[in-house]
């Protein structure tokens, strides 16, 4: 049984930071690519950040400069930093992932953690 499990959300003022956390179990061989989508209340869910196998990261123009995404390929997890919170980023985020398995790849998604940005 493959999971993803999110950690790290919580409620922060505005100008603060969070780390969010995604790790993966299971039988799969490695985590390739990952992706943080958000979702705030009555909105289409969205991309936040991109990492590729290789490393490379890519991010919506709304948290550029603000987050970054990073991945431990030995510990098969991805984060999200988050610096200079603003109300705005208010919203549930999800992790997406890659994962290998022998001849497959295949994408999973967390449950989701909750981040609230306010004074």
């Amino acid at each position: 049984q493959v999971q993803l499990v999110e950690s790290g959300g919580g409620l922060v003022q505005p100008g603060g930071s969070l780390r969010l956390s995604c790790a993966a179990s299971g039988s799969f061989i490695s985590m390739n690519s990952a992706d943080w989508y958000r979702q705030a209340p009555g909105k289409d869910r969205e991309l936040v950040a991109t990492i590729t196998t290789g490393g490379r990261t890519n991010y919506a123009d709304s948290v550029k400069g603000r987050f970054a995404i990073s991945k431990d390929n030995a510990k098969n997890t991805v984060s999200l930093q988050m610096d200079s919170l603003k109300p705005e980023d208010t919203a549930v985020y999800y992790c997406n992932a890659e994962l290998w398995f022998a001849g497959v790849v295949r994408r999973y998604w967390g449950q989701g953690t909750q981040v609230t940005v306010s004074s």
